[in-house]
């Protein structure tokens, strides 16, 4: 295949990718981006594996190991358990470049390439190795967390951020020998010191704030993917890595903003702590229990209802059975809504997920920004599974760990009815006063048969 066919190749991926991405920004043409990007990167793969020389067959070993592996994933995996999912993606993208930079030193250790000898691919071979490496371990963590296989607790020791900072200064120093030097050393210096620099980084992070964190490794990710393609000369490479690494720049800024936190105060604040969750005002009461005939009832007389999910209801897989009381509702004449936070569930865009797939239309889904000023004027507010970010506390009280994040207000409806498991505190330990206040009915249990025999009562009504 001619140079010019590929580079031809290659730019139409590149368009694929890029329109791919921005039919992502929405629900409503989400499927087509999906439809775009894999198209694109089929390209992508048929012309690489079409560049002469290649090693087909040990390559289309990797492909059929690794499309089964990603196959049973993809059809075990559970919603609730995707962001754990994209924390794992995140990590083996990054340790595939850190083995390409490697891998550019020959099949010999510490044989030099001709490729490598040069400084300014030495540079790039240091950014691919380093950055990749951190993003492998870094990405484990984050898994683990979500996974709850690690306390969601930061992980603090005494002088950490020195120990971070030596180590930071340590992998730099081996990038300067690597630029300076060359060979094998150096490069398998960086990387070590990386992976140990990957785990500093994260763990010290709270369970809270590993959403954040996983958007900023698959950044990170894609920042390792374009050093890769510079050391591949590989076009593609560098623009999917890019694009990979701005887009989840873009998605820190949100999910950050969204909790009015700094990216610097996620990464080193230790958010989570006791010292920190002590400090809510919530000084606790008496979560006053409704029966579901009670808020039947309510739900039938109103004039509006608002639905807030959030992970409680992902986790119970409650969004099916939220939606047929959502047709009863609307069968019955009321007005039925849904406010979504974009950091309710475990990433940007997770309730809106798994409410498409309960086939709720899109009109129906409402933004932070869009919602508020409804809730004085709505009867009955339901949160599923939502804590944080319907927690009065951000906007009330200055002393809180999450002063300052925009909520959504459901505390101004008129009444409001909490689906929860039990009586504990929210993901991030902090307290929610909204629990204990008299417009607030509690209904204890599992979301999904909580709703089902809510609708089984709103039939009696």
């Amino acid at each position: 295949m001619t140079a010019t066919l590929t580079d031809l190749a290659y730019m139409a991926a590149t368009v694929l990718f890029i329109l791919g991405l921005k039919r992502l920004g929405s629900p409503v043409t989400a499927r087509r981006g999906n439809v775009l990007s894999m198209s694109g990167m089929a390209l992508a793969i048929a012309i690489t594996l079409a560049t002469p020389g290649l090693r087909l067959g040990w390559i289309a070993l990797a492909v059929a190991l690794g499309a089964a592996i990603g196959l049973a994933l993809a059809y075990r995996v559970r919603m609730t358990a995707m962001p754990q999912m994209v924390a794992l993606l995140n990590g083996f993208g990054g340790l595939a470049s850190a083995l390409v930079g490697l891998g550019s030193y020959g099949h010999e250790w510490g044989q030099a390439t001709v490729l490598a000898a040069e400084t300014d691919y030495r540079i790039t071979i240091g950014f691919s190795l380093a950055i990749g490496a951190l993003t492998f371990t870094g990405s484990l963590v984050a898994f683990a967390k979500l996974q709850e296989l690690l306390s969601g607790r930061p992980l603090l020791f005494p002088g950490r951020r020195i120990v971070t900072a030596l180590t930071a200064a340590a992998m730099l120093a081996a990038f300067a020998w690597l630029v300076l030097e060359g060979g094998a050393g150096p490069a398998a210096a960086i990387a070590v010191v990386a992976l140990i620099l990957g785990l500093l980084l994260v763990l010290p992070i709270g369970g809270a704030d590993m959403p954040v964190v996983v958007a900023l490794l698959n950044s990170y990710s894609g920042m390792a993917a374009a050093a890769t393609g510079f050391v591949l000369q590989n076009s593609l490479l560098i623009v999917g890595g890019a694009l990979v690494g701005t887009s989840g720049l873009m998605l820190t800024r949100i999910m950050t903003k969204a909790m009015n936190r700094s990216l610097v105060n996620v990464m080193f604040g230790g958010f989570g702590t006791e010292a920190g969750a002590a400090a809510a005002s919530g000084e606790g009461g008496v979560m006053r229990e409704v029966s579901f005939e009670d808020a039947a009832i309510q739900l039938a007389y109103a004039r509006q209802v608002i639905f807030v999910p959030g992970y409680g209801m992902a986790v119970a897989q409650a969004q099916t059975a939220l939606r047929e009381l959502d047709d009863l509702l609307t069968a019955r004449g009321v007005a039925v809504k849904y406010a979504i936070h974009p950091v309710a569930g475990r990433m940007p865009g997770h309730m809106n997920v798994l409410l498409a797939e309960a086939n709720v239309p899109y009109d129906k889904l409402f933004e932070l920004e869009s919602i508020n000023h409804e809730f004085p004027n709505t009867e009955v507010a339901v949160v599923i599974g939502a804590n944080d970010v319907v927690n009065p506390d951000a906007r009330d009280n200055p002393g809180s760990p999450i002063s300052g994040m925009p909520i959504l207000e459901v505390d101004r409806a008129r009444s409001v009815i909490v689906l929860k498991r039990g009586r504990g505190r929210g993901f991030s330990g902090v307290e929610n006063p909204l629990f204990f206040k008299e417009n607030t009915g509690m209904l204890f249990g599992d979301a999904k048969q909580s709703l089902a025999k809510l609708a089984g009562a709103l039939q009696d009504v």
